[in-house]
């Protein structure tokens, strides 16, 4: 898997490296200290997975996500956010904006590797704190009262694929909790994008909460 760093603080991506090119399916493919920088270096290596930071000089790293994200060059790239903030705005922008994920600079390095790893297989991935932010917003935000019709044309195992897609699960972790292959549940995500529709498993996030399917805990 290929990865770009993309952080102002280039001590902090030398340590990002090392830990990323100590994991053998796994190698940095080029850094940026900005984000301007971070849209050519995506250019020119056409990274799997791109570990963007958020306050840069120049262009942030919401802006640079939205740029590759819409860039039909690297329609197979896939933005992981990394930031030291969980601050509500910055979640929702790098969804809208094309990220796959949101995780805090204070994980530990192999909760990194994993979610490199998950971004790559296009699952999204939300640090705990930032998926429970996420479903109080949405859960409060105001919502058609009736389901859209692409959401009734789900099938009853295509909403409970799509309510633990938005608890942030794994395909993994789905397939234990529902007792069907990752491959059933591969299927039926491909069906709810094409149902829905949506571009990625980040949106999937987003329909699920906009459907009320995911509730705060407690």
């Amino acid at each position: 898997m290929r990865v770009l760093l993309v952080d102002d603080q280039a001590l902090l991506r030398r340590s990002l490296a090392t830990i990323i090119d100590n994991e053998p399916d796994l190698a940095v493919v080029g850094e940026a200290g900005d984000g301007a920088h971070a849209v050519v270096c995506a250019r020119a290596t056409r990274p799997d997975v791109v570990l963007m930071d958020v306050r840069m000089p120049r262009l942030d790293g919401l802006q640079a996500t939205r740029r590759i994200c819409a860039d039909p060059a690297l329609s197979t790239a896939r933005v992981l956010v990394l930031s030291m903030f969980e601050l509500d705005e910055y979640v929702y922008e790098a969804l809208h904006a094309g990220a796959s994920g949101f995780l805090l600079k204070d994980a530990h390095p192999d909760e990194l590797i994993e979610a490199i790893r998950r971004t790559h297989r296009g699952e999204s991935l939300f640090a705990p704190k930032i998926l429970t932010r996420l479903v109080a917003h949405y859960v409060t935000a105001p919502r058609p009262n009736r389901p859209t019709p692409a959401m009734r044309r789900l099938t009853g195992r295509e909403i409970e694929v799509l309510t633990l897609i938005a608890g942030g699960l794994s395909n993994d972790e789905i397939a234990t909790a529902l007792a069907i292959s990752v491959k059933t549940v591969k299927t039926h995500i491909t069906h709810l994008m094409a149902k829905l529709p949506v571009r990625d498993r980040a949106q999937l996030v987003i329909a699920a909460f906009d459907a009320g399917l995911v509730r705060p805990r407690g």
